[in-house]
This record gives structure tokens, C-alpha cells and sequence, in this order.
């Protein structure tokens, strides 16, 4: 976290602990769509200090924890990783961040679902499956869902949803705060009234490493990765995104 960004949290903390009338106990932050193997470097630091400077006491991972990139629908690198390294790498990966978060809930997003979405499609039924958590070697502390709800904000993935608006517009449409990922350069938050009551949307960005071969399909796009996660404060009622700095 750069000095800059560190000191705008120190005023904005020192401000929630003098006379404002934000509650900033019992916060959460939302960890945003990893990918491993393909995290950028130093996200789980980022995430951990993001963490202990808001004093969140819930962490929520908004999905695709993993990518899946040798299995996907999508053409694959046929010179990279086979399904089986790749998955290696992710749970090396993962153990990381058990280390790091001993309780998170996540998400489930439509990259950490493609064993069992190819599961569907080649018929298998889930009696022949594991779950999440035994696929991942999953500590106590880790489950997996598709839905959260926690202070009355609702925490999805955003599979079904892109765009800039994706989150407002969910939220809109549910008639409460949304928090979400999966639409990797849209970090940030937008609020809405209809008079009665004030909800935000919350895109909580990402932690993917554009460099990575798996993300070399959005080199080309002008839009690139919005790096940083998410934190939920005041009981519900503030939602903030906490950029990365590059």
C-alpha cells in the first residue's frame, strides 16, 4: 500500500474513531476474483493489510478463487499448463491463503464452478462428485455458497451480470446493497435513493495478473484489470473499494 493511499486511510479511520457517526466495528472485507494460479504478486499482502487497517472481523471472497483456465469452454494455451499442474499450482496456491484468512466465505463463481459445470455437460451426476471444500483440501474456517447475506447487503459473484453498472443494477433491482466481482475493470462503488432508504452497488475489483497467460484474451481491451477489494462498513450502510496501488 503506497504512502499516499495509507495516509487517506489514516484520516478516514481517525475520523470514524472521533465524532462521525459511522460505525466502523465489525466491518468486512471482500477479497476479490483471484484466479490462482494467476494472482498478481502481493494481492494477499494488500488483502491482509486492507484487513487489519479497517479491524474487519468477516472475510468474504466474491469468487473465482481459482481459474480453471485448462478446462474451460473457452480455447485454452495447448503450451501451457495441463488441468492437472494448473490445478497443483492453485492449491499450492490456496494454502496461502488459509494461512492468511482462517475464515472466509466464498462465493461461487463461474470459473471455481467449471468442474462441476463440465461435470453437467458430459451428464455426470453429482453423486460422483466432491465437494468445494474436499476438491480444495478446505480448512474448517473455509466454505463455499452461492449467496451471502450479512447487515442485510447481499454478497454474489455477478455471474449473469457485466458491465460498469452491474452492480448498481443488481442492487437496484433487489432493492438492497450489492456486493460483487467477476467484472474484473469495474472496481468501485455507486450509491442509489428512492427517498425511503439508500443502497450502494459494490464492485470489489480483482486481483488477477494481466501478464499471466490465462488473462492474455483482455491485453487487447482498453479496459484492463482494476486491481484492489472491498470493504463493507457501518453495519451495512457504507461500502467502500480500496484500489491497489500498480
Amino acid at each position: 500500500m503506497n504512502d499516499l493511499l495509507l495516509r487517506e486511510l489514516n484520516v478516514f479511520l481517525s475520523r470514524l474513531a472521533a465524532d462521525s457517526p459511522v460505525d466502523a466495528a465489525g466491518g468486512a472485507l471482500v477479497i476479490g476474483d483471484t484466479h490462482l494460479p494467476f494472482c498478481v504478486d502481493g494481492y494477499l499482502e494488500f488483502c491482509q493489510r486492507v484487513r487489519d487497517r479497517f479491524q474487519c472481523d468477516t472475510v468474504i471472497h466474491i469468487g473465482d478463487e481459482v481459474d480453471n483456465h485448462a478446462i474451460s469452454y473457452h480455447e485454452s494455451d495447448p503450451d501451457r499448463l495441463s488441468a492437472g499442474d494448473e490445478a497443483e499450482r492453485a492449491m499450492e496456491e490456496l494454502r496461502k491463503w488459509y494461512a492468511a484468512f482462517p475464515k472466509v466465505t466464498v462465493l461461487v463463481g463461474n470459473h471455481g464452478a467449471l468442474p462441476f459445470r463440465k461435470a453437467m455437460t458430459h451428464g455426470l451426476p453429482r453423486r460422483f462428485l466432491r465437494t468445494y471444500e474436499e476438491i480444495w483440501e478446505a480448512p474448517e474456517g473455509w466454505r463455499w455458497t452461492d449467496e451471502y447475506e450479512k447487515d442485510g447487503v447481499l454478497y454474489v459473484h455477478g455471474t449473469g451480470t457485466s458491465g460498469r453498472n452491474a452492480a448498481i443494477n443488481r442492487a437496484v433491482q433487489a432493492r438492497q446493497s450489492v456486493v460483487m466481482g467477476h467484472s474484473h475493470s469495474f472496481g468501485g462503488v455507486q450509491y442509489n435513493s428512492n427517498g425511503k432508504d439508500v443502497i450502494f452497488g459494490l464492485n470489489v475489483g480483482c486481483g488477477v495478473d494481466i501478464k499471466s497467460y490465462a488473462m492474455a484474451y483482455g491485453r487487447t481491451f482498453p479496459a484492463k484489470p482494476t486491481l484492489g477489494c472491498g470493504v463493507v462498513l457501518d453495519k451495512g450502510r457504507m461500502g467502500l473499494f480500496v484500489p491497489m496501488p500498480l
